[in-house]
């Protein structure tokens, strides 16, 4: 039987954090000479390599070469993440990236994820995803017909202030504003918060009767909102930086990379992987690893995201998908902060548009309002091991040999 989590003794806890961080930054084997250096432990490399040992015995560390040092397995990366991990301070130019977004007019919610999961990539250097989840049942409290011209309209679909969708419409025969506006009326009157299978022959003969003689708009009108009821309900995916995989050795084998793009392009097997780990009903942010996940292709991958809210109802969410051997430290604040800082402005948006104020602020983590912040004197701690002292370790542990 193996032992527990808690039957980590705290050296086994420092020895593990450290070939983790390790692994995470150059990608090798970590040995204990270079251990012993980073954890400053007061043993030999003889009894950190007995710890080695028996955290591979453990599950938590495997053994790539007959004499190589250790990587995290699976299970090491979930104690890491669980339990190990750093907490990442968001530097003064992430701060500012952040705002910008926040600040920028927020159209539909689906571009504000993508326009989020790109930022996520961006800051992270991994893919980012925009998910829209599927949904159970779909209707509209509201609907707009906007005359372009003789020809053509835009249908614009709403359900409070959390979905707008919007479609445009072309007509052989020509229409004017005021045929426009009157479909526009009865839409709302008949339609208004019925489900695709609740529009019924009766209640499109209704609106034909009273549309007169352009009756033919509201066939052409009903294909329109069926087509986005079908698009909601189907849920959506999209990528930003998908070439950023091919940066990490993980992803050198071309076939199992295909495979893993084949399963983001289909989409629904992520999209049912994120509604199951959603039940649990916890806002925090999720994080899936290798075999954790139902979609086999992602057996070396991990996937990381958040809910966005709206008033306590999930309307999408925002992540990124990357090696196992992730800088979870960083991509857990980032995605923290941009989902739970979408999740504000959208319900402080809300509460504007009712009281009439622009909402032009930025948003701290509870929610609250605030000056813009003074970006001179801001936190700009990063993660341990980046940059050129980061790389410069890489030359202490990759590839390092131990004689066992």
């Amino acid at each position: 039987m193996k032992p527990s989590p808690s039957e980590l003794s705290e050296r086994k806890k420092q020895i593990l954090k450290a070939i983790v961080d390790a692994h995470i930054e150059g990608g090798g084997p970590v040995g204990s000479k270079y251990i012993l250096e980073a954890t400053k432990l007061c043993c030999s490399s003889a009894t950190i390599r007995n710890e080695m040992a028996e955290l591979e015995e453990m599950g938590y560390l495997e053994k790539p070469h007959t004499s190589a040092g250790r990587i995290p397995s699976e299970l090491g990366y979930r104690f890491y993440v669980d339990s190990l991990i750093d907490r990442y301070a968001i530097t003064a130019r992430e701060i500012v990236q952040i705002n910008n977004l926040l600040k920028a007019k927020m159209g539909e919610i689906d571009q504000i994820l993508i326009a989020a999961s790109r930022l996520a990539s961006s800051l992270t250097d991994y893919t980012g995803i925009a998910i829209r989840p599927k949904a159970t049942s779909v209707s509209f409290d509201r609907f707009e017909a906007v005359l372009i011209d003789r020809h053509n309209f835009l249908l614009i679909m709403m359900r409070g202030t959390t979905l707008v969708k919007t479609k445009s419409v072309r007509v052989d025969i020509p229409v004017d504003a005021d045929t426009v506006n009157k479909l526009d009326e009865l839409l709302n009157i008949h339609l208004r918060g019925l489900m695709a299978s609740e529009i019924t022959l009766p209640i499109i003969m209704r609106l034909e009767s009273e549309m007169g003689y352009r009756a033919d708009l509201v066939s052409i009108a009903i294909k329109s909102i069926y087509e986005v009821m079908s698009e909601i309900d189907r849920g959506e995916l999209k990528l930003s930086g998908l070439n950023k995989l091919l940066r990490y050795p993980e992803y050198s084998d071309a076939e199992q990379l295909g495979a893993l793009i084949g399963a983001l392009e289909s989409k629904d097997e992520i999209l049912d992987l994120v509604k199951e780990h959603d039940k649990n009903g916890n806002d925090s942010v999720k994080v899936v690893l290798g075999s954790e996940s139902s979609v086999k292709v992602m057996n070396q991958s991990a996937i990381v995201y958040k809910q966005i809210k709206k008033k306590g109802k999930t309307i999408g969410a925002i992540g990124i998908i990357g090696p196992l051997r992730m800088d979870y430290a960083k991509v857990l604040a980032t995605i923290d902060s941009l989902g739970g800082n979408i999740s504000n402005l959208l319900d402080l948006d809300d509460d504007n548009n009712n009281s009439g104020e622009d909402g032009k602020t930025d948003i701290e983590d509870d929610g609250s309002r605030r000056e813009p912040p003074d970006i001179s004197s801001s936190e700009t701690d990063i993660d341990k091991g980046g940059g050129d002292a980061g790389r410069a370790n890489n030359k202490k542990y990759q590839g390092e040999m131990d004689d066992e």
